[in-house]
């Protein structure tokens, strides 16, 4: 068969225009990596290994992982998949990446745990997601920061507790009974500012919820379109902050939260045991645990008193607690009842 020149173009013609426009994807996917080197990798370490990934990936699975990386997992992106067979030893894919454009100080794949949202088997037969946005880092529990006025974290000594006994004031909403919820979904979610709930119940049916300030293209519980009057500088500053939010799933037998935020989140619940446990961005932590819950008759929070054991409680930005200046989580300014239905 013979093409005319024209049809060609000059030095190659349509075969070094998609070259080039291929060219280009991996060079911009390229700049786009984190600035600072981990401390295993020098600049440009990484560079053989993640050229030698992309040359394996399609075209359309450049473009997507270039969106996933320029949007910082913004909207609901979908899976990039990457081709295990004929793979050469060495760092897997996924750890690749998300060491490339996320965390460079990730060691080892156990430290990461794959999102609900994500199509992948983690890995499993022949083809698997490595989009580095469909993971998230496993939060370890940490020490609680020094406590206010020397009281524990995990008790309040008999010489402080009359005085804030005289000063507590016992929260109580009936209405959000976990004994009214109805069948059909695995949990409803209360959106609070102080003690001021705003808002209606938003019942959650899909494995996965995304509860956002503002995330382009999403789909969930945006507190953004939640109206409120007199809404102070305190509470402002705050919503401004939340931003992607998180992601709650539920992933069995447990409920997982990811915090796709700027900013830190705090969470309490049954199952965490006392502590207020802070999770940094990106990270993930199992919020809880059905099993673990089945042997608490009753859960008493610290600082607040009896309450539900099917409950878990998340404040944006504001820790609360002994170990924190807010006493209370009705002291923070946003914050996230997650109410979990035990007979669906």
């Amino acid at each position: 068969l013979w093409t005319s020149p024209s049809l060609m173009g000059r030095n190659g013609g349509p075969s070094l225009m998609f070259r080039s426009r291929r060219a280009s994807l991996i060079q911009r996917l390229w700049r786009l990596r984190c600035v600072t080197p981990g401390p295993d990798d020098s600049h440009g370490a990484l560079k053989p290994a993640a050229h030698a990934l992309f040359k394996k990936l399609k075209d359309t699975e450049l473009e997507l992982l270039l969106r996933a990386v320029e949007s910082r997992g913004a909207g609901e992106l979908g899976c990039v998949w990457v081709e295990l067979r004929g793979s050469k030893p060495g760092l897997p894919a996924s750890l690749l990446l998300c060491r490339l454009y996320r965390w460079p100080d990730l060691r080892h794949p156990h430290e990461l745990k794959r999102l609900s949202c994500c199509r992948s088997l983690g890995g499993e037969g022949a083809i698997h997601c490595c989009n580095p946005h469909h993971l998230s880092r496993l939060a370890i529990p940490e020490t609680p920061p020094p406590p206010y006025c020397k009281i524990s974290p995990f008790a309040i000594p008999s010489k402080c507790s009359g005085a804030l006994d005289n000063k507590r004031k016992v929260w109580q909403d009936t209405s959000l009974s976990r004994h009214s919820l109805k069948d059909g979904y695995w949990c409803k979610l209360a959106y609070w500012e102080y003690r001021l709930r705003v808002g209606r119940l938003y019942p959650v049916h899909d494995n996965f919820v995304n509860i956002f300030s503002e995330l382009p293209a999403g789909n969930g519980f945006c507190v953004a379109q939640l109206a409120s009057r007199n809404r102070s500088q305190a509470i402002r500053r705050v919503r401004g902050k939340i931003g992607q939010g998180l992601m709650l799933s539920q992933e069995e037998g447990n409920v997982w939260a990811y915090n796709r935020s700027d900013h830190p989140v705090f969470i309490s619940s049954p199952t965490l045991g006392l502590a207020v446990h802070k999770v940094l961005p990106g990270y993930s932590v199992k919020a809880f645990d059905y099993e673990g819950a089945s042997s608490l008759d009753a859960w008493r929070d610290p600082t607040e008193g009896p309450c539900d054991t099917h409950t878990i409680r998340i404040s944006f930005t504001k820790g609360w607690g002994p170990s924190y200046s807010r006493r209370f989580i009705t002291s923070c300014p946003c914050w996230l009842e997650v109410l979990l239905n035990t007979h669906g």
